[in-house]
């Protein structure tokens, strides 16, 4: 058994069972793979993946505890080698970070730029995606950590560190009937207008669903759904509805056309979170960047929070 072997048998499930994409992205050949996997699955005795002529068609039910494992050993393959590289090469190496436009965009390039000027040797990724998608990342190996915006309570497998609270807003355009308004924003009002905003609003427990829920009113019709706060505020200023996202991702200065009402009295603040594997090893600088981000968390409290057991209470 080699270690290609079982980075192969992950990389055709990572890419939906597709072996010509799964070489692709090892730099690789399809027959090589192909090749690998069934001396691996002669070894074991088992079938991994099951075929239909030529193609990958689904995992077996072993398959499915042999890429768990798999998955694993790799991990702690990376792990010894980041130990390896912390004392001999500390400030050089890769860094990739999974998270939300939102962040990507209007909160991270400062802290980012910071970083970069400090570990010039480190490759710094930053990967997009849904609260959950990011989550996956992170989950499956492809991201370092995940700075998510939803408490991500499904991925009990990922410790949630929290760094800060943000707020929701109402964006319209100029003139909106919504700005001459003497009274505070209700919910009601936000029911007669279509609404624009981000493709998770409104699946599981995030705090504008909650919102409606809780005041028993039926939610505003959703006319677009994005994951990039910039695609929500170009549709606001075209007029197809009102936006509803993120106070942070508007700036007065460069959203010109468009007007911010507060809505922090309508919606639960929600947290941004660091989210990370228990069982994976911080290189050196992964704990700077995480400090820049949050400076709350330092070296002493992310190993506190990190790697302390998770004590289970039976009392009655």
């Amino acid at each position: 058994m080699k270690l290609q072997q079982l980075r192969y048998v992950l990389e055709v499930s990572r890419h939906n069972l597709n072996v010509s994409e799964a070489a692709d992205a090892l730099y690789t050949s399809q027959p090589g793979i192909s090749k690998q996997i069934r001396l691996l699955e002669e070894e074991l005795g088992v079938q991994i993946f099951i075929r239909s002529g030529k193609r990958v068609v689904s995992v077996s039910q072993p398959g499915k505890e042999v890429l768990k494992l798999a998955e694993r050993i790799l991990r702690d393959v990376q792990n010894i080698k980041n130990i390896g590289n912390e004392f001999t090469d500390h400030d050089s190496g890769s860094l990739t970070i999974a998270t939300t436009h939102t962040q990507a965009r209007y909160v991270l390039p400062d802290i980012v730029a910071r970083f970069v000027q400090r570990y010039p040797k480190v490759r710094l990724s930053i990967r997009q995606g849904s609260p959950t998608a990011i989550a996956q990342m992170v989950a499956s190996g492809e991201a370092d950590f995940a700075i998510a915006t939803e408490s991500l309570d499904e991925h009990t497998d990922l410790r949630k560190l929290p760094c800060s609270q943000w707020t929701h807003a109402v964006i319209v355009p100029d003139g909106h009937p919504l700005l001459a308004r003497t009274q505070p924003l209700a919910l009601s009002d936000l029911s007669d207008y279509a609404l624009i905003t981000y493709e998770f609003a409104f699946t599981g427990s995030t705090s504008i669903a909650r919102a409606f829920q809780k005041a028993h009113i039926e939610p505003p019709v959703v006319a677009l759904s994005s994951a990039d706060t910039d695609v929500l505020k170009t549709y606001v200023k075209l007029g197809l509805g009102i936006g509803l996202m993120a106070e942070m991702a508007f700036t007065s200065a460069s959203d010109h056309g468009l007007q911010l009402i507060e809505a922090a009295h309508l919606f639960e603040p929600s947290w941004t979170y660091i989210a990370l594997r228990p069982d994976t090893y911080l290189r050196g600088y992964t704990y700077d960047f995480i400090n820049m981000f949050a400076p709350k968390l330092t070296r002493e409290r992310i190993d506190q929070m990190l790697y302390m057991p998770i004590m289970e209470d039976f009392s009655i």
